[in-house]
């Protein structure tokens, strides 16, 4: 049996997605006759000039005919036989870019498009974010309309290099970019004959190919309960579908967020009983003893899934009303649907340049970071780790229309310890806390700023009531083995310890104390004294690297108290 690939078609406005998916059903003889007579006999009544509109075959909409643009996502069955196919062509108008996002939740490869002519825009960096929000690991960046653009290599390597950066950027695993002409056919289904310095697979071809199996972990069993099936007295089973890892007949089974076990009793697909179930199979499940499950519980084969009630949350906003803190919505994650409150919006993110901006709010098709609390703990994971218990809905109490959509990024309680990330670089970020000093109770203390995560990109405050700092300095965390770089106010990069080198730039701890360092050597002399500190020595150590008025002082007030 030939394995299925579910795939979405985006980008900018006008960048050939319709007629790519359309060339694809021509070239490969996958219409009916009636079909083709339609397609051939509709292009001569378009704007054409007689010639084969493609696009045809998707855009069915009256509306979508008359704009020349997609407006509904389109789903598209086909077989081809090396694979089956499940397309959706999405719209590429900033707009729809809700339709867009439906469109990418059921994916496991997205094809973006790139016309050559325009290169990188706003609509595909918005499009590729969106994608990879949505757990999308595979990536075709199709360079369209390379026949408007004479078939140059130059051409194709200029827009190369973009889609190398925004990759990057985005962190995207599985990038595959290939150069084609939607219109006219090459590199569609066969190979490009109009452009013989390429030398890979036309794109049909990769996507009869790719592997797209998932590569995480699947030992832990899970299984959100959508329904409680009742039918008489003497049957009670718990039906939902086989989220990750197997189950079967005797395992033992812990009920979230109760923490009550039991045995399986007995496991039906349909009407059948069967010994065992694996991931993506709809299943009911007889547990051995009564206990209590409800819908919206999970069936696990640990309890050390966490149950809680904040979490940290990356959302597209979708709604014409902007998002404001302290809003209640209905939140629906896995099989739950629950009443919740955004209580901050830690950032939005610029589309363009990834660059994180302060925000009070959330407008239409914004991507940006939030704090969310429910009105009862219930059994979430970072969308990292288990995908169906990460990614949620957010729909407004009276429209009932959906808000925003979005995964989870952190589970549980503000810290309010604040970091540098990125990637699996974590370290300590307390170089912008303030100080302060009771003079009632003879305490120090420091303000909690609610545990702020800083990002490459983000811009860092070098003023405050107790710092000043230098517009471009150094942090080097020992402990941590990282190395943030501050340059002109914001966070350039944040590395491995073994990659950095001294650069001549103020040095400081993560604390904001000066590290004095005055040239390369005196780095390295640093790094081994403070590796091989001990109970000792660490007062000598600290009070010969270290200063800390040199950016730091201590603000006196009467009422900050203890934190």
């Amino acid at each position: 049996m030939n394995s299925l690939l579910k795939f979405i078609t985006c980008g900018s406005v006008d960048d050939g997605k319709s007629t790519l998916l359309g060339h694809i059903l021509y070239d490969a003889k996958l219409l009916y006759a009636d079909q083709e007579k339609a397609l051939i006999l509709d292009s001569k009544v378009g704007s054409r000039g007689g010639e084969i509109d493609y696009s045809l075959l998707l855009d069915g909409l009256t509306a979508e005919r008359e704009q020349g643009i997609t407006i509904d996502v389109a789903y598209l069955y086909f077989t081809t036989e090396k694979r089956s196919f499940i397309a959706a062509d999405t719209p590429g108008h900033e707009e729809y870019t809700r339709n867009m996002a439906v469109g990418a939740s059921f994916a496991k490869l997205a094809v973006v498009m790139v016309d050559a002519e325009h290169g990188v825009l706003p609509q595909t960096r918005r499009h590729a974010r969106i994608c990879a929000l949505m757990g999308i690991r595979y990536f075709v960046f199709a360079v369209n309309k390379m026949d408007l653009s004479d078939y140059r290599e130059e051409r194709f390597q200029e827009i190369r290099k973009d889609i190398d950066a925004l990759s990057a950027e985005l962190e995207l695993a599985n990038v595959k970019i290939i150069p084609v002409s939607a219109t006219r056919g090459d590199n569609i289904t066969h190979a490009p004959g109009h452009m013989p310095w390429y030398q890979g697979e036309s794109l049909l071809e990769y996507l009869e190919t790719v592997d797209v199996s998932e590569d995480e972990k699947q030992d832990t069993f899970y299984l959100p309960v959508q329904r409680v099936c009742r039918p008489d007295h003497t049957f009670r089973g718990f039906q939902g579908q086989v989220e990750s890892g197997r189950v079967a007949k005797g395992q033992e089974l812990t009920v979230l967020p109760g923490g009550e076990s039991a045995h399986v009793k007995a496991i039906h697909i349909g009407f059948e009983e069967v010994p065992e179930a694996y991931a993506g199979q709809a299943v009911t499940v007889q547990l051995d003893r009564e206990i209590d499950v409800s819908r919206g519980c999970v069936l696990a084969s640990t309890a050390k899934l966490p149950a809680t009630k904040k979490f940290g949350v990356t959302l597209l906003w979708m709604d014409d009303e902007p998002l404001l803190v302290g809003k209640e919505y209905l939140v629906r994650i896995g099989t739950k649907k629950i009443a919740g409150v955004v209580t901050a919006i830690t950032y939005k993110t610029d589309v363009n340049t990834g660059e994180h901006l302060a925000a009070e709010r959330l407008e239409k098709n914004e991507i940006g970071l939030c704090r969310l609390e429910l009105a009862e703990n219930i059994v979430a994971d970072a969308f990292a780790n288990h995908k169906t218990l990460g990614e949620l809905i957010l729909i407004d109490r009276v429209s009932h229309a959906t808000s925003a959509c979005g995964v989870i990024d952190t589970v549980g309680e503000e810290t309010g310890k604040p970091y540098f990330e990125k990637g699996n670089i974590r370290t300590d970020g307390y170089i912008f806390e303030e100080f302060y000093f009771n003079i009632e109770n003879a305490l120090l203390s420091k303000a909690n700023e609610g545990g702020k995560t800083w990002h490459v990109g983000d811009e860092v405050p070098v003023k405050g009531d107790s710092f000043r700092y230098p517009e471009s300095f150094d942090i080097i965390a020992v402990k941590s083995e990282a190395a943030i770089l501050i340059r002109g106010r914001r966070v350039e990069d944040i590395l491995p310890l073994s990659e950095y080198r001294y650069t001549g730039l103020p040095t400081l701890d993560a604390r904001g104390f000066e590290i004095q360092i005055r040239g390369e050597a005196d780095y390295q002399d640093y790094l081994y004294e403070r590796r091989n500190m001990d109970d000792g020595n660490h007062v000598k150590f600290y009070d010969k690297w270290f200063r800390f008025e040199t950016y730091r002082r201590i603000i006196c007030t009467d009422n900050f108290w203890m934190i």
